[in-house]
This record gives structure tokens, sequence and C-alpha cells, in this order.
């Protein structure tokens, strides 16, 4: 039997003509840029804090020579 969690996220047609496939990797383009103009700040804390804990345990687990 079917779960919930075994429908696939996103069903797309299996044929689409080119220029609806070119509208569509548009608007996801423009969609991707406004989420990142929206969010910008919070995504840069957040991978620069990933990095400083990355950086951390690297240093952390280095030799002092």
């Amino acid at each position: 039997m079917l779960q919930p969690n075994d429908l696939p996220l996103v069903c797309l047609p299996l044929e689409l003509p080119p220029e609806a496939v070119a509208e569509l990797i548009a608007f996801l383009h423009e969609l991707t840029e406004a989420l990142e103009r929206h969010y910008g700040a919070g995504l840069k804390r957040h991978y620069d804090a990933l990095a400083s804990a990355q950086h951390g345990i690297a240093a952390a687990d280095d030799p002092p020579f």
C-alpha cells in the first residue's frame, strides 16, 4: 500500500514544449533570486556560522606543529 512519502514531491509532465520548459526555468531562477534577496542576510549568517564551525573543528584536530 502506498504511503504519503512514497509519492514524488513534484509531478512533472513527461513531455513539455521547449517554450514551456524555458518559461518554467526562467520562473524558477526568478523565484530563487527573490528568495536570496529576501533571506540573503540570514543565509549569509547561516553559512558563515557553518564555515566557522567547520574551521573550528579542523583547527582543533590539527596538531600544534
